[in-house]
């Protein structure tokens, strides 16, 4: 089970942020809808946030200024780029800066549940990897057939 998985989704365009919010909702999520990056920065640093959908561009800076603040932090957001324009240099740009992954807006609820597969896959996979956290039942039995245990 993964701790709470905070959704924050942050653009400056209420429509977007709307759409979003409501495909968010109705997959059984929260989202936090806020339309500038110092907020997102408030609530990641305030929780448990797993994934930020940010727009490339929002009023006190771009989705690069996010990635670039966490980017020696041991544990990173999730930030996933919604684009309006689908340029491709822009996606390519988005993930070798670091970008969990891009999205091409309007979203398809499809694209989203996607995602957020991904992103629980690899929350999972941090918490295996976070010496930390206690060993789940399924953890125990494979370090036991393995002989770690």
């Amino acid at each position: 089970m993964i701790s709470p998985f905070e959704i924050v989704v942050v653009s400056g365009d209420l429509v977007r942020r709307g759409d979003l919010a409501r495909i968010l909702t109705a997959q059984g999520f929260e989202p936090i809808c806020v339309p500038t990056l110092r907020e997102c920065k408030e609530i990641f640093a305030e929780g448990r946030v797993g994934l930020v959908f940010c727009d490339p561009h929002v009023s006190d800076g771009d989705y690069e200024e996010l990635l670039s603040a966490y980017r020696l932090k041991e544990r990173k957001p999730r930030v996933v780029v919604t684009s309006a324009d689908g340029d491709w240099d822009d996606f390519k740009n988005a993930m070798r800066l670091g970008a969990f992954d891009v999205i091409s807006v309007p979203c398809r609820p499809t694209d989203v549940e996607w995602i957020i597969i991904q992103a629980k896959r690899d929350e999972r996979n941090r918490s295996k990897n976070d010496p930390g956290q206690t060993p789940t039942e399924t953890d125990r039995a494979t370090m036991t057939a393995s002989g770690v245990y």
